[in-house]
Order: structure tokens, then sequence, then C-alpha cells
């Protein structure tokens, strides 16, 4: 399963099932998008889209099955996917961010790990979402300078090793550790050790990512263009059945 994507923390696959997959959840995907009524951040230039797709917990969409198959994951109960959307423009500055966390957006791309929240007032990181993979599946046509997703490789193995010594003898509920030192110094390991990439995508293929993999999203490059109304990518982030399950190394 996971363990094809080794030292990298992730793979891209193409087949005529995602392709159908794509095809079906596409119309549905911009009906979505465009009947929301949600708001647009960073300045209207990205639609966050979290459990925007209405595909059935088996994955299906209409009469296209999920390529589970295809995709090279074992078959899990499915959420809604999300439907990240970037277009134009994108990252402009919102009114509900911070001009640091700007500047980081633009700089390093929002780089993550996704599963950590942040909690309280003092917005510490904690993992409440602790997900057993990601899966990104893009749904319609873009130019690949138009706000692609970007990891750093190698960096799952960074981030697992800094996370599993942060738990080690914890005592208390493991979703209730306060990890934000320790996150902040292993990301900042990453960006100085890991190489980063780029990943655009088209109809057809999907990524895989590791769930300790940090990944974030390139700026929309001027003259990129994407079908209208933007750059659309489904997501998939099933969740595991606790903290202790999504440090293992192992898959």
């Amino acid at each position: 399963m996971l363990g094809e994507i080794g030292a990298r923390g992730w793979r891209r696959v193409a087949g005529s099932g995602i392709a159908a997959w794509a095809a079906a959840a596409w119309p549905v995907a911009r009906e979505a998008v465009a009947g929301s009524g949600l708001p647009w951040r960073c300045g209207g230039t990205w639609f966050v889209g979290l459990d925007a797709l209405p595909n059935g917990p088996d994955g299906r969409m209409g009469e296209a099955e999920f390529p589970w198959q295809e995709v090279g994951l074992a078959p899990v109960p499915l959420h809604p996917a999300q439907l990240s959307v970037t277009r134009e423009g994108y990252p402009r500055q919102g009114e509900e961010e911070s001009d640091s966390a700007f500047r980081f957006r633009q700089l390093r791309d929002a780089a993550h790990l996704d599963g950590l929240l942040p909690m309280g007032e003092a917005r510490r990181r904690m993992v409440r979402e602790p997900h057993g993979w990601i899966l990104g599946l893009p749904l319609n046509a873009a130019t690949a300078d138009a706000a692609p997703l970007v990891v750093w490789e190698g960096s799952h193995l960074v981030m697992g090793e800094a996370l599993r010594a942060a738990f080690a003898g914890c005592r208390g509920a493991l979703e209730d550790l306060d990890i934000t030192e320790v996150y902040q110094a292993a990301r900042k390991r990453v960006f100085e050790t890991c190489p980063r990439v780029e990943l655009p995508g088209r109809p057809g293929e999907a990524v895989i990512l590791h769930r300790h993999l940090i990944h974030g999203v390139a700026p929309w490059s001027e003259g990129a263009w994407a079908e209208a109304p933007g750059r659309v990518v489904a997501y998939f982030r099933p969740l595991m059945a606790g903290v202790a399950d999504w440090l293992r190394e192992k898959e």
C-alpha cells in the first residue's frame, strides 16, 4: 500500500478508472462550488471546500466506482471529498490572515502537516485529525503553474522521527499533547534538508501522500490558466483509529 511511497513520501498514478471517476465528479464538483454560498479565502482566491463533494461512502460518483485498485489503496469508508479550488491571483491576503501568516503562504507555500489543529486562543498544535493518508485527484484542466501542490520530499521521515520522540512516554491523552515547538522545529529542518517539489496534476491522475509529509500550495504564476472556476482538486483524508496508529513508522 503506502510502502511503495518509500523515501520520497509520495507517488503519482494514472489509469482509465481514475479518469472515469474524475469525469463523473467534475460536473458535480463545479455545481457544488457554484452553489455552496461559502466565502472564498485568501482575498477571494481560494475555496477551501471541506466536505463539498457529495460522493458516496464507498467513493462512488454516479456510475463511476472509486478506483481503489488503480490508486493502490485498501478500500475504507470515505468522507465527502474536499474540493480545493485556487484561481488567478492566489494568494492574496484576506482579512482572516495575519501579515506573518500571509508571508509564510507566499514564501513557504503555507507548508503544513495535515492532522494538526490550532487549539485554544494560543492556537497550540495538537493531533486532532489523525489521517491515514492523503489522496488528491485533479478534476479539471489547468496549466502546471496554476498553484500546484507542493511537497518536501522525504519530509515524512523527518517529521515521523520527531513526532514519535515527542510522544514517547506521554502518559495522558495523546490528542491533548501540545507539540507546537516540536512541529515547528522539525518543519524548519525539513526546509533546510528536503527538496521542494511541485506536483501539478491532470484529470486521470492521482497523487498519494504519506500522512507525515509536509506539503502546501504554490502561488498562481503570471500567465497560468485553469478551467473555471479555477484549479480544482478533490482530496480524501480518511481518519485512523487514533493518534497511536497515526504515529507508527510502518504502514
